[in-house]
Parts: C-alpha cells; sequence; structure tokens
C-alpha cells in the first residue's frame, strides 16, 4: 500500500510515548534489545507501541495497541546483564497496519498518521481552555517545575501543545492511548480538557482531606505532650517504663564488662541519646538494636587454645581419612602457635598470625566437614558463613545505619553468633561470588582476608574496628579460577584432589556405612555388606571425585534392607554383588569410554573437570574438500587454537610423515570429541588432537591402552599441563596401561598412589616426536 513503511518495533510496557516527547526506556527483553539494535543498524526511527496487558512477557499483535509512535533513538547505554537504556524522541503517531515476526525482533509496516487541524474560534477558544486549566493544574499539583509552565506558553502548534500537556499528566495507560489514539486536534484538546476538569476536582478533594488530617495531627500532638508530662509525674513517683528499665540494663552490663575505649565511649553515648528520647519515636528500636550489637560483640573475648599437637594429630586423622598434606600444614600451624605462646609467656598481642587456608578441590570430597575437624582438634569455636550467590558488598562489611532495617555483615554476624573473635572461621564457595552494580563483594574480603589489615576491620553498621587477626580462616572454593587474583595472594592455597578407589572404599567403611545404618535405624547386625559390594557400587554406580553420590547409594541400600526387615520380619539382610542390582536397579556406567581395539585417527586423551577426571576419546576423519579444519563437539577457544597449531606442526613436518606437501589444501580434516553437549576447552588436549591427525592422514593405527595429555607448540614441543592426578585416575579406571605426559609434570606422579602407579607406564616426552614413537600398533 503506498505510504507504508517498515521499520523495527518496541513493545512498551504501563507507558505511552507521545510525539515531541524525550524520554529514557530500558529494553530488556532479548526480541527489544533485538529491534533497538536493527534500529541503530538503520535510520535509528523505531515504533514505540504499548501493550494492553503490562505483564505479558512475549506479546503477539492482538495484544498491542495499533496505534504508536515513530521515535529516533538519540542515546543508547549497555546496563549489565544484555539490557540496554535507550534516549528516545517521538516524531510522529503512526497506524499499525502488519506485523512481521523476524528473528531476532518484530518489523512493522506502518502507516505515518499527521495532526488535522480546523483554525477556528472554537478551536482557539478550547487552547486557552486547556492552557488555563493545566495552569491551576501545575500550581494546585506542585509535582512538576513551573518552568513547564513557560514551555507551554511559547508553543503555537495545538497539536504538539496538546501532546505535551498530556505527557505531564498522570494518566492510565488507557486515557494516554486514547488521547493518542485522536488525529484530530480538535477532539483531542476536548478530551483532554475533560481530563484537567477532574484532575482539579480530585485535586480539591485531597486538598480538604489534607485539612482535615492535619487538624486530627495537631490533637495528637496535644495528647502526645500529655502523656509525656504524666510519663515525668510517674518517674518522679518512682515508675519506670520499659525503655529506662533498657537503659538501666545496658548501664549494667557496661560496668559488668570491660569494652576497649572507644567502644566504651560509643555505647555511652548511644545510651545518652536513648534516655532523652521519646519512647514513641521510630529511633528508639534502631538505638537498641545498635547498643545490643556492640553489647554481644567479643572485643576481648577469646577462646584458650588447647595446643596438643599428637591429641590434634588424632583428631583429624579420626574425622578424615587421608588428605595428609592439609593435615600436615594445620599441624604446622599449631607447633609453631604453641612455640610462640610459649616464647611470649602466653600474651596475646605477641601470638603469630593466624594462617588463611584455602581449600580447593571437587565437591564432596571435605572440604567443608575438615573445617569443623580443625575447630575441634584446637579446641576453638567454629562458625561460617557462606558465599555462594553474594553480589552484594554489604553482605560483607554490613549496612550503614542511615538505611532502614540495617544490620551487621556476615562477618561480624558470625562472629557475634559464636561469642569469641579468635573462632575457626569457614568462608564457603568462595569462587561463587558474583558481583553487580551494587558492588564487589570480593573487593570487600580483601580487608577481611588481609593479616596486615583485618586487625582493625571496620563494618559499616557497627562503625568501630574490630581486631580479626586472631580469625583462623579457612575458605573453600571448587575452582581456583573462580577467585579473584587479589584474594588468590592473600591466601596459602591446598589442593584437595579427588579421591582413588581405595579411598573411596575405606571412607565408605570407616565413615558412610556406619553413618546411613545409624540414620536409618539399622545396626551392625541388621545388615552384611562386604567389601566386594561396596568396591561394585563405587565403579558400577559412582562416578565422581568425592563421595557424596556413594554415600547416596549405600543409604539407599540401608533403607532398602530396613524395608525388607519390616515387611518379612528378618534379622539380617545380606546384600551380595551378585543381588546389587534388586536394590540400586541396573549400573549407571558398564561399558568404558575407551575403545577396546586400535583404530585409525581414534585418540584417547585425558581431562579433568570439577568433578575429577575423565578421559576424551578424540576422532579425526579425513574428507575431500578445500582445506577446512572442521571442530565440532562443542570445543572451546582454546581447543580450538590447540587445533590449528597441531595442523600447523604436521604442515611443517609433512616430508617426515609422507604427505603431500597440498595435503591440507585437498581434504577436509574433522575433528570431534564425543559427547558434544558436554563443553570442553584447554589446551591440554594438544598433543591428543596432533596425534589423531598424523593417524588419520597416515592412515596407521594408535594403541587403545595408551591415554596421552600435553599441550603443543607450533614447532612440535610438548608444554606441561594441570590435574594430572584427576587424569591419571580416570585414564586406570578405563583401563589405560600407558600413559603419555609433558616431561615437566614427571614431579607431579608423587602424587598418585603408589598402588595405581605401579600398574601404568609413564612416558614422559618433551615433543611431539617422542610422542608418535609410542603410539603406533606394532604390525
Amino acid at each position: 500500500m503506498k505510504g507504508l513503511e517498515k521499520i523495527p518495533m518496541l513493545p512498551l510496557r504501563g507507558m505511552v510515548v507521545f510525539p515531541s516527547m524525550i524520554i529514557h526506556l530500558d529494553a530488556g527483553r532479548a526480541r527489544s534489545v533485538g529491534a533497538v539494535e536493527q534500529a541503530m543498524l538503520l535510520d535509528r526511527r523505531i515504533l514505540l507501541v504499548a501493550q494492553k496487558n503490562a505483564e505479558i512477557e512475549e506479546p503477539t499483535p492482538g495484544d498491542l495497541f495499533s496505534v504508536g509512535t515513530i521515535a529516533e533513538v538519540r542515546q543508547l547505554f549497555k546496563l549489565p546483564g544484555g539490557a540496554l537504556r535507550v534516549l528516545v524522541e517521538g516524531t510522529c503517531r503512526a497506524q499499525v497496519r502488519q506485523v512481521n515476526a523476524l528473528e531476532k525482533y518484530d518489523e512493522v509496516e506502518i502507516l505515518p498518521l499527521h495532526d488535522q487541524v480546523t483554525p477556528s474560534l472554537e478551536m482557539e477558544a478550547l487552547t486557552r481552555g486547556v492552557v488555563h486549566r493545566f495552569e491551576e493544574w501545575v500550581k494546585a499539583t506542585r509535582k512538576i517545575p513551573a518552568e513547564a509552565l513557560v514551555s507551554v506558553a511559547i508553543i503555537d502548534d495545538s497539536g504538539r501543545l496538546a501532546d505535551l500537556i498530556a505527557s505531564h499528566l498522570n494518566l492510565t495507560v488507557e486515557d494516554r492511548q486514547k488521547l493518542l489514539e485522536l488525529i484530530d486536534v480538535g477532539d483531542r484538546m476536548r478530551k483532554l480538557y475533560a481530563i484537567l476538569v477532574h484532575e482539579l476536582e480530585v485535586l480539591a478533594i485531597e486538598h480538604k482531606l489534607g485539612t482535615e488530617v492535619h487538624k486530627q495531627m495537631e490533637k495528637l500532638q496535644r495528647d502526645y505532650y500529655l502523656r509525656e508530662k504524666i510519663k515525668v509525674i510517674q518517674k518522679e513517683l518512682g515508675d519506670q517504663d520499659g525503655r529506662q528499665a533498657a537503659v538501666e540494663e545496658y548501664k549494667k552490663k557496661l560496668e559488668e564488662k570491660k569494652y576497649p575505649e572507644a567502644v566504651q565511649k560509643t555505647i555511652e553515648k548511644e545510651i545518652h541519646r536513648l534516655e532523652g528520647m521519646s519512647g514513641y519515636s521510630a529511633e528508639t528500636a534502631v538505638i537498641r538494636t545498635y547498643i545490643d550489637c556492640l553489647i554481644e560483640l567479643p572485643w576481648n573475648e577469646a577462646t584458650e587454645d588447647s595446643i596438643d599437637i599428637k591429641k590434634a594429630a588424632q583428631v583429624l586423622e579420626h574425622d578424615h581419612y587421608g588428605l595428609k598434606k592439609v593435615k600436615e600444614r594445620i599441624l604446622d600451624y599449631l607447633a609453631v602457635h604453641k612455640l610462640v605462646m610459649e616464647k611470649s609467656s602466653g600474651k596475646e598481642d605477641e601470638w603469630g598470625k593466624a594462617p588463611i587456608l584455602c581449600l580447593v578441590g571437587p565437591p564432596g570430597v571435605g572440604k567443608t566437614s575438615l573445617a569443623s575437624s580443625v575447630a575441634r582438634a584446637v579446641g576453638r569455636k567454629f562458625t561460617r558463613a557462606s558465599l555462594g550467590g553474594i553480589r552484594d558488598e554489604a553482605e560483607i562489611r554490613g549496612h550503614r545505619r542511615t538505611y532502614v532495617a540495617a544490620m551487621a555483615g556476615r562477618i561480624m554476624e558470625g562472629i557475634r553468633r559464636c561469642g569469641v573473635k579468635n573462632p575457626v572461621f569457614l568462608l564457603d564457595e568462595i569462587d561463587k561470588l558474583s558481583h553487580d552494580y551494587q558492588g564487589d563483594p570480593a573487593s570487600a574480603l580483601l580487608e577481611v582476608l588481609d593479616p596486615a589489615q583485618n586487625c582493625t576491620f571496620t563494618d559499616h553498621y557497627v562503625d568501630l574496628p574490630f581486631d580479626l587477626s586472631s580469625v583462623f580462616w579457612i575458605v573453600t572454593a571448587n575452582d581456583m579460577a573462580g577467585i579473584p587474583r587479589a584474594l588468590r595472594d592473600r591466601m596459602e592455597i591446598i589442593t584437595l584432589s579427588s579421591y582413588t578407589e581405595q579411598e573411596k572404599l575405606e571412607i565408605a567403611k570407616r565413615y558412610l556405612l556406619p553413618r546411613q545404618r545409624k540414620e536409618n535405624g539399622l545396626t551392625a547386625g541388621n545388615i552384611s555388606l562386604g567389601v566386594g559390594v561396596i568396591r561394585r557400587v563405587i565403579g558400577e554406580y559412582t562416578r565422581e571425585a568425592g563421595v557424596r553420590e556413594l554415600e547416596r547409594k549405600l543409604g539407599e541400600i540401608c533403607r532398602k534392607v530396613a524395608r525388607r526387615i519390616v515387611e518379612d520380619g528378618a534379622e539380617r539382610v545380606s546384600v551380595a554383588a551378585k543381588s546389587l542390582e534388586d536394590f540400586l536397579g541396573r549400573p549407571k556406567f558398564i561399558h568404558s569410554k575407551a575403545e577396546k581395539e586400535p583404530q585409525v585417527g581414534v585418540v584417547t586423551g585425558m581431562a579433568w573437570t570439577e568433578l575429577g577426571g575423565d578421559i576424551l576419546p578424540t576422532e579425526v576423519t579425513i574428507l575431500k574438500g578445500k582445506g577446512t579444519l572442521i571442530l565440532t563437539g562443542q570445543l572451546g577457544d582454546v581447543m580450538k587454537e590447540s587445533a590449528q597449531a597441531g595442523l600447523s606442526y604436521i604442515r611443517s613436518r609433512s616430508k617426515r610423515f609422507k604427505l603431500p606437501k597440498d595435503f591440507y589444501e585437498k581434504n577436509d580434516i574433522h575433528i570431534h570429541l564425543p559427547e558434544g553437549a558436554v563443553p570442553k576447552d584447554g589446551p591440554s588436549a594438544g598433543i591428543t588432537m596432533a596425534t589423531a591427525m598424523v593417524s588419520a592422514l597416515t592412515n596407521r593405527k594408535v594403541r587403545s591402552d595408551v591415554a596421552m595429555t600435553g599441550e603443543i607448540t607450533l614447532r612440535g614441543r610438548v608444554l606441561p599441563i594441570g590435574g594430572l592426578k584427576e587424569k591419571v585416575l580416570a585414564a586406570h579406571r578405563e583401563g589405560m596401561r600407558t600413559i603419555i605426559l609433558p616431561k615437566d609434570n614427571m614431579r607431579d606422579i608423587e602424587e598418585i598412589p603408589k598402588a595405581i602407579r605401579d600398574q601404568l607406564e609413564f612416558v614422559p616426552v618433551t615433543s611431539m616426536d617422542e610422542v608418535l614413537d609410542h603410539v603406533w600398533v606394532t604390525p
């Protein structure tokens, strides 16, 4: 149709924009963001259409009004989370003829609508009446500046004048839309005049109600004055209200317990304020809450450490199996602390600074429970704070008392809860911290976890320095990459690796099975569960770095046993390896992902994840093509770059591999890593992908019992990687017998249990040439 235009559309919720109106809008929905971005790519024009129902998230054409406003995008700002803030200026009305739903935004076909004005005496009278009523409304409401009257007075265009006045009024979306849809300026003026008359009548009623309320408030103030006089009389007679009793209680506590001088003065000052304040004041509760916080904080209270190294070692050994490195570090600290105490004759200010230990490891390896064992070992109280998902800095530092419902942060609340200033304080899941416009909690922790600064830590709510230097900090995380570098620099990192099958077996026998028996009402005589059954549960029903799933499976077995005892009346139930499926169903992990027979273009790599290690089968196929390197399996950028480096190495050594010089120009090389739904990244698969490409190009089979890991360079050098223990454990579990690894990682082999090391052959390499010397199947 003649006159139709196509532009992007931005649906508005609870808002109508008039022509000549300049306003900020927030676009948060994906299609709205797409419409704004498309408008910026074209001529900056966009159609603003109001929704009939603001609660609809994805509006259809039937959910929108048929008339909107063509606007020009003047400015664009990006907000956190992908949203946009745009400054738009309305230009003219437009009627929506058709909505076309494109991939990323909605496009509309519109017909611009222009004001229809018929100059007459009636129009002049309407205009003057509207302006006069608007002046009255501005003076009565006092909600908009008087400068708005100046902008109205200088406008000659009646249609623009009506739109400007309508934009200032607090109208419903329906009323605003009706005004927008009136093309005839005379009709628009009449509608606007009626609205202004109604608004003035409502303001008159509000003024009348306000006068009545003011009179009532004067009566309340008179009553309040009389009540206060009665209180004074009662006080002279010896009677005290609850507030005065609280003041006396606070003074008594100040006399009983010694506080630092600054704290003493602050508490006395707040008590004095409370005494001179009315009991009906809202500030009274705020002051009492603040005084309670200061009084309850353990400014001088501390637990006396019972340093017995042998006893502490027994406690740690009793509560946790393995974790040798962590236990040794804790015992080292206790020994140093005991020597310092003896030389300083127990003076607190000469004690050594408490350590800040960061336990990094996969879920379920015992990081959180280890912290409570440390508290028991050193004879201190234990408290914890979970940091997962915290995005507000005030959660750490507290809220300033100028805010309503202000409170102390999690650090000071934890100290107050345990009642001493030197507890074992666990900060759980520090790698799950987030941040937004409200602040960065990780930055607030810099002072908390810095031994040189935390002796004068100041919470915003407490607003007084508190000594945190004697707190034994233990921090936990699953992934070290999620910890900010500045925080990592302040902590001693101790890595907890995955448990081996033997370690899981010992943990199940010593801790998990007895605990599940007790929780499910069983005794050792009710259930018979042998070592072979537990091994099968570990190998066929769980595949994890820790032992949480293993405990759940043992709990499931105990529940089935309890049911049989109740239903069948049996006194003892034996769980055999052959009948395990009756308790847990079919095994979840039966078939190995490793290849059973040597294949061309198939190589077994090794990977590290937050849940432990896993093998990474890598497949390569050569196809006729134009020299494209195809990478599939949801690979990250670093892994893609490793594949490119591997191909460049092969091209530089094409003569050695007896390949044509132009082999990469006539063939496509497709690299695929199975389990495409799982994201993969990192450089450690470099030699694996390069070996698979050489195998596919030369048509040579690779040994199926060889697993490898290492980063590759363009010259074929093999660089060291991380997570070797977890990778080797996964390869051993899948039946690998030879492990090819960077020579610089040979020192990490000591972390692998000797029982597993003895079953594997480790081949250290420094270049790809050495890798290829150990992978081919011997004819």
